[in-house]
C-alpha cells in the first residue's frame, strides 16, 4: 500500500475520520467493552462510524474480530481500523503494578512481561497498548504513581527501552505497537493532584522528566500520548513547544501522537481555548494526529481548511502518520492478524504465563523490616492468615485491563500450595476502608492469631484507591487496620505484615511496633503464591524501592536526589534551627529509593578505581566486592551513585548511574564494575547544554541510595 496514493483517493471528511478515535461501543453496541475516561455520547452519522480511524477499549477478540470485519464492509476504502487499550501491568494475566515491578531492577524480566502482555493483546485484537508509562513522580500522594517506573530518570529510561524492546519485538504478529505516555512530565503535577498543572524549568524538565520518553523514542516506540496537564500556562495536547519543538523537530519522532481521553474538550475548561474550533486548530498545530474521543477535530477541521486557518497538507501529514502505522502492524494486508478467541482462551493465564507473573511478583517484593521473623518455620502447624487482604482475589491492582480478581490467588491460597498439611486460619479483622473497627471482628482475629504458630498479618490500601483521579491527602492505614495490626501483635509476636499497595504509604507507626514487613504491592495474578514462597523461604526477597517511603505525607514530595541547598539538615534525628528541615520531623524518608532487605547479608568492601583522574575521551572502570555474609543464597542489586561535586548549576547529593542483579550463594563474593565516561558525567549546564564539566566527583556504592562506601575521582578538562 502506498501512503500518499491512498491519501490522494480520500475526502476531506475521510481523512479527518482517521484522526478520530472513539470508544468500541460507539461501533460495536453488542459488546461488552468498558468506559475509561468522563462518559458523553457521542453522536456519529453512520457515514462517519464507518471513517473512524481508530477505537479504544474492546473487550476480547470475539467483540474486536467483528467490530473490525464490519467496519472493512461498510468502509469505502476499505481502510482498517486500530484498536488500542490501557494494557499497563498485563492483559489477561496480570503482573505486578508498574511501581512494583520497576523495583526488580530487572530489566530483562520487564522486557518478557510486557511481550508477554503483548501476546495476549494482540490475540484479543489489541494492536496498539497506552504503555509503557514514563512520567518521573516524586509525590506518593498522587495515584498514579502506580503505573510509574518511580521516582528515578535513570531507571525509568532503563526501563523505557526495555518495555518498547518487550511489547514491540520487531513488530511481528505476536506484537503491538507501544504509545508512550504522558508526554510530558505528567508526574509533577502539583500537590500530587491529579490532571492538576504542571510548572517547573526547562533545566528540570530536561533533566529529570523527558529523559525515559526520549528514551522510549530511541528505542523505537510507534506512538506517543500528551497528556492532560498544562506546562508553562498550555494544555500538553496543544503544547507546540513540545509535541512539535521538541518531540518532533529536536527528536526526530514521526510516529503517531493521540490525545488523551477527551483532551481537546478540557482545553475549554482550561481556559485556553474559547471553544472547539479554537482547540481543534491548535492542537493540530502542535503536531496532535489523534483526537480521543472528543470530537473538536470531526466538527471544525472542515471549516478552518475551507477558512483557511490550516492547510490541507497538514491534515494530510497527520492522516500519513496515522496509516503509517497502520501500515507498520500490517492492518492492509491482514487486518484480523492473530485475533482468535479459541487460541486467546489456550495462551492466557497459560501456566508459562502465570509462572512469569509469580517469578514477576517474588522480584518485585520489597522486605522492609525483618527483626528474625522471616522465613517462617516450614515445619509450622497453625497459620493464621488476617486482614482485609487474607483471602481475596482483589490484589491486581488499577489499570488491571481483563485481569479478573476471581481468577488470582489470594494468600490464604499461596500458603495452602505450599503447605498442604498446614492447618490455616482466617479472620478478616476489618473491612479494607474501615475507620472504625467492630469488636467482634477484632477479638476474633486477636483469637486466631493467639493460636497460631505464625501469623499474616495483610494489610494495606483498596485496590482503588490509587491510579488515576485517586489522589490522596494521608498516605496512612485506616484506623481499624491499625488497631487490627496493634491487637494482632500483641497477641502474638511471630507475625508477618504483608502490605498490598498502589503507592508508598506513610507506616512510621506499623514499623515501630511490627518486627517483619514486606511490601507486595498490589502483585497481580500470582500475588498469593508469590506470597508464600517468600513467606516461608522457598524464595528471598530481593526487590528494592523504586520510590521512597515517606516518613508523613507532609514530606511529599519526597526523594533522593534533591539538591543539598545553602543550610542543609546534618543531624536528621533532631530539632535544629535555621536549616532545611522540618521543626516536628526527620528529612529522611522512612524508608529511602533502592532499600530493600534480603534474607542474608551483603557487605561491600574494597571498592577501587583504575584511575584517579580521567580526560573527557576516556573511560574509568570503578570496582567493589559484594559478599554474601550470610547462610542463605540471595540476590543483590548493586547500585551506583554518583555526585558531582561543583557544577555550573547546583547538583543532586547523589544520582543512580548504574546497577547490577547479582545472585550469591552463601558465603560466595563476587567483584562488579561499572564502566564511567563523559556520557555519565553529563548534566544540563548554565547554558542548557548537555555536557560533563570538569571537577571532582564522588562514587558511592552499596545497597540503596543512602550507600556510604565512596571513593572519589577527578574528570580533567583535557
Amino acid at each position: 500500500m502506498e501512503i500518499n496514493e491512498l491519501i490522494a483517493q480520500m475526502t476531506l471528511r475521510e481523512k479527518i475520520g482517521q484522526l478520530l478515535q472513539v470508544n468500541a461501543s460507539v461501533l460495536d453496541e453488542r459488546g461488552g467493552s468498558v468506559i475509561t475516561g468522563p462518559y458523553s455520547e457521542i453522536e456519529l452519522t453512520e457515514e462517519e462510524i464507518f471513517q473512524v480511524g481508530s477505537i479504544l477499549n474492546s473487550n476480547g477478540a470475539a467483540e474486536a474480530a467483528r467490530i473490525q470485519k464490519n467496519y472493512l464492509q461498510k468502509s469505502r476504502l476499505k481502510i482498517p481500523l486500530l484498536i488500542m487499550h490501557d494494557v499497563i501491568h498485563g492483559y489477561r494475566t496480570i503482573y505486578p503494578i508498574n511501581l512494583a515491578l520497576a523495583g526488580s531492577f530487572d530489566m530483562s524480566l520487564i522486557e518478557e512481561c510486557s511481550a508477554m502482555a503483548a501476546k495476549e493483546a494482540a490475540l484479543n485484537g489489541i494492536r496498539v497498548t497506552f504503555a509503557p508509562m514514563l512520567d518521573v513522580a516524586r509525590d506518593a500522594r498522587w495515584g498514579r504513581v502506580m503505573e510509574t517506573c518511580g521516582e528515578d530518570t535513570y531507571l525509568a529510561e532503563e526501563i523505557a527501552k526495555a518495555c518498547v524492546r518487550g511489547f514491540q519485538g520487531d513488530l511481528g504478529p505476536a506484537r503491538v505497537a507501544a504509545c508512550f505516555k504522558h508526554f510530558a512530565a505528567y508526574g509533577a503535577a502539583e500537590s500530587g493532584k491529579d490532571y492538576n498543572t504542571v510548572d517547573m524549568s526547562e533545566r528540570t524538565l530536561r533533566e529529570y522528566y523527558l529523559p525515559p520518553y526520549r528514551a522510549a523514542v530511541e528505542a523505537g516506540a510507534k506512538a506517543a500520548m500528551a497528556s492532560f496537564n498544562v506546562f508553562d500556562g498550555v494544555p500538553m495536547a496543544a503544547n507546540r513547544k513540545l509535541l512539535q519543538g521538541v518531540l518532533r523537530d529536536e527528536w526526530g519522532f514521526d510516529g503517531v501522537i493521540i490525545s488523551d481521553y477527551a483532551a481537546l474538550w478540557e482545553e475549554i475548561t482550561h481556559g485556553f481555548a474559547e471553544n472547539e474550533e479554537q482547540a481543534a486548530l491548535a492542537s493540530l498545530s502542535a503536531g496532535l494526529d489523534i483526537e480521543m474521543v472528543s470530537t473538536a477535530y470531526l466538527a471544525n477541521l472542515e471549516n478552518l481548511v475551507e477558512q483557511g486557518k490550516i492547510s490541507e497538507k497538514v491534515i494530510d501529514r497527520a492522516v500519513a502518520r496515522v496509516l503509517r502505522l497502520k501500515q507498520d502492524l500490517n492492518l492492509f494486508d491482514d487486518p484480523i492478524g492473530i485475533t482468535d478467541e479459541r487460541a486467546a482462551k489456550a495462551i492466557c493465564l497459560c501456566p508459562e504465563h502465570r509462572h512469569l507473573a509469580k517469578r514477576a511478583a517474588i522480584e518485585s517484593a520489597v522486605l522492609l523490616k525483618n527483626e528474625g521473623v522471616l522465613p517462617f518455620d516450614r515445619a509450622v502447624k497453625r497459620v493464621a492468615v488476617i486482614g482485609p487482604f487474607a483471602d481475596t482475589g482483589e490484589i491486581l491492582g488499577n489499570w488491571s485491563c481483563c485481569g479478573n480478581t476471581e481468577e488470582a490467588v489470594g494468600v490464604a491460597e499461596g500458603i495452602r500450595n505450599v503447605l498442604p498439611h498446614c492447618e490455616i486460619s482466617i479472620a478478616r479483622g476489618c473491612r479494607i476502608d474501615d475507620e472504625r473497627t467492630d469488636a467482634k471482628m477484632l477479638a476474633d482475629a486477636a483469637a486466631v492469631a493467639e493460636s497460631a504458630d505464625a501469623v499474616v498479618l495483610c494489610l494495606g490500601e483498596a485496590a482503588f484507591d490509587s491510579g488515576e483521579g485517586n489522589s490522596r491527602q494521608f498516605l496512612d492505614l485506616s484506623s481499624a487496620q491499625t488497631e487490627l495490626a496493634e491487637a494482632v501483635l500483641s497477641a502474638n509476636p511471630n507475625t508477618a505484615v504483608v502490605l498490598f499497595t498502589g503507592r508508598p504509604l506513610a507506616i512510621r507507626r506499623l514499623h515501630e511496633r511490627a518486627a517483619a514487613i514486606l511490601n507486595l504491592w498490589f502483585p497481580g495474578t500470582e500475588g498469593g503464591n508469590a506470597a508464600a514462597e517468600l513467606l516461608f523461604g522457598y524464595a528471598s526477597p530481593s526487590g528494592k524501592l523504586a520510590m521512597c517511603f515517606p516518613y508523613s505525607a507532609g514530606q511529599c514530595p519526597v526523594y533522593y536526589n534533591h539538591y543539598n541547598t545553602g543550610r542543609p539538615r546534618l543531624e536528621d534525628d533532631r530539632r535544629t534551627a535555621y536549616t532545611s528541615s522540618y521543626i516536628d520531623g526527620p528529612n529522611r524518608p522512612l524508608y529511602p529509593f533502592g532499600y530493600g532487605l534480603s534474607y542474608t547479608k551483603f557487605l561491600y568492601e574494597d571498592l577501587q578505581l583504575d584511575r584517579a583522574k580521567m580526560k573527557l575521551n576516556e573511560t574509568l572502570q570503578l570496582s567493589v566486592t559484594v559478599r554474601n555474609a550470610g547462610e542463605r543464597d540471595g540476590t543483590e542489586i548493586v547500585q551506583l551513585y554518583l555526585c558531582d561535586r561543583f557544577g555550573s548549576t547546583v547538583r543532586p547529593v547523589r544520582e543512580l548511574k548504574g546497577f547490577q542483579r547479582v545472585f550469591l550463594a552463601a558465603g560466595e563474593a563476587v567483584r562488579v564494575s561499572f564502566m564511567i565516561d563523559a556520557k555519565t558525567l553529563a548534566f544540563y549546564g548554565a547554558d542548557l547544554q548537555k555536557k560533563a564539566e570538569a571537577g571532582l566527583f564522588t562514587a558511592y556504592v552499596g545497597g540503596d541510595s543512602e550507600a556510604t562506601l565512596s571513593v572519589d575521582f577527578e574528570l580533567a578538562e583535557s
